[in-house]
């Protein structure tokens, strides 16, 4: 079969991937609830993607199938005790410290308010929210924030296009113990700050902590198609990382930071993440390294002996790009946004290259697994990672391979740009 054969083929299977619908659901024995994910309309006939909650807390997610005339939530309940998901014993966790909350945008005040009207909704006891605008051509940001949220919201401006410069910034501004970083297209769950954060006050040792991310919709083939290959979750089980006891099952730690989490749901120490200097302003959203700039911070954070805890409590609600030319661009920025945060972490702490060099046979056989082209199975649910309900594309997995060919290039570019602005790369 030729290249273009394969590529029509492709795209025709890609346009026939249907809509799937978002709910919650939460098995709290008589008083059990059904309602639709954030945004989403209330569940009907048809496939739900469903988070299983119990007693409130995130404990797994299923596909299931509701029939014509069916009564939604006795169904998904049903299929929900089947799969005998549950959750930890409930427990409230230690009090979460004085935490400020930065989310970096760039003109799109609509999404915004959504992501800022969620956090606002936190029942987390201390937090501030700072709101950087990041390079902006309009006055929409601000606009926004002075018409709707007031004091609720600190605004900041940081003229220098680029999500890790925007992040700097944010620490520069930032007041809380604990800095909390999130994304503009998100829907944080009202318990997300409390779960990401509490963790720091049980745990002295604790640099960085990161939480589960679900898609908010499915209704686009894009965003099925995503979702179906893990998309941004980590799944269910809580896990730490501790650089002073390597992971059995993690032969290339730290230098799979993938696998950490993720920047859409994260939080670091204060005093830790600006002893390391924050995130390499070469990397990230928005330069010409493309991506990376969350990644580096992970690493960084486990080099200088500190420990990494994956936590799926703290949960928020993603909102997954809509096309498949999405879907093209993201794929070569992950892989940009790969390589470029590994030259960025090597730069900085050359002493890390002789554990680097000593993994690249492992770390180049698992970057070729990462980028294959996937088959289906049929059985996979979106988010579940052992199954796919749908095949990944080769044209995506060759864009992947060829930023991560570019990403150390991309990383060189973006330091020059940042030299043009009179920024430190440091």
């Amino acid at each position: 079969m030729s290249r273009t054969t394969r590529a029509q083929e492709e795209i025709r299977r890609f346009r026939s991937i249907t809509p799937v619908q978002v709910a919650e659901l939460d098995l709290a024995g008589d008083d059990a609830w059904l309602r639709p994910g954030p945004g989403s309309p209330p569940v009907t006939p048809g496939e739900v993607f469903v988070l299983v909650r119990s007693q409130g807390r995130p404990v797994g997610t299923l596909l299931g199938s509701v029939p014509e005339g069916a009564e939604p939530k006795a169904v998904l309940i049903a299929l929900a005790r089947k799969s005998r998901l549950r959750g930890p014993a409930p427990g409230e966790p230690p009090e979460p410290p004085l935490t400020s909350v930065v989310v970096a945008t760039r003109e799109r005040a609509g999404q915004l308010a959504r992501a800022l009207d969620s956090l606002l909704a936190q029942d987390h006891p201390d937090f501030e929210i700072v709101l950087v605008d990041n390079a902006p051509v309009t006055t929409g940001t601000r606009d926004l924030v002075e018409r709707k949220y007031g004091e609720r919201v600190r605004y900041v401006r940081e003229p220098v296009p680029g999500l890790a410069v925007a992040h700097n910034r944010g620490i520069e501004a930032a007041r809380g113990k604990v800095i909390a970083f999130t994304d503009d297209d998100v829907v944080a769950d009202p318990r997300w700050l409390t779960e990401l954060t509490a963790p720091f006050t049980a745990d002295p040792g604790l640099g960085c902590v990161t939480g589960l991310i679900l898609p908010a919709r499915l209704s686009t083939a894009a965003q099925v198609l995503l979702e179906s290959h893990g998309g941004f979750s980590k799944g269910f089980a809580p896990r730490t990382y501790d650089p002073g006891d390597p992971p059995a099952d993690e032969p290339l730690f730290p230098f799979t930071a993938g696998r950490f989490g993720s920047g859409a749901n994260m939080a670091f120490r204060a005093s830790v993440l600006r002893a390391v200097g924050g995130f390499d302003p070469a990397t990230g959203a928005g330069t010409p390294a493309r991506g990376g700039d969350d990644l580096y911070g992970f690493v960084r954070v486990l080099a200088e002996g500190h420990r990494l805890r994956y936590t799926p409590q703290a949960l928020v609600w993603h909102h997954h790009r809509d096309t498949w030319r999405d879907l093209e661009t993201q794929a070569y920025g992950y892989g940009a946004g790969l390589t470029a945060y590994l030259t960025a972490v090597l730069v900085h702490r050359p002493a890390l290259l002789p554990a680097f060099l000593a993994r690249l046979p492992r770390g180049l056989a698992h970057a070729r697994a990462l980028t294959a082209a996937r088959t289906a199975d049929g059985t996979g649910a979106p988010g579940d990672h052992d199954t796919r309900s749908h095949p990944w594309p080769a044209r995506l997995s060759r864009l992947q391979r060829r930023g991560m060919l570019y990403g150390p290039v991309g990383y060189v570019r973006a330091r020059r740009a940042l030299r043009t602005t009179g920024r430190r790369t440091r």
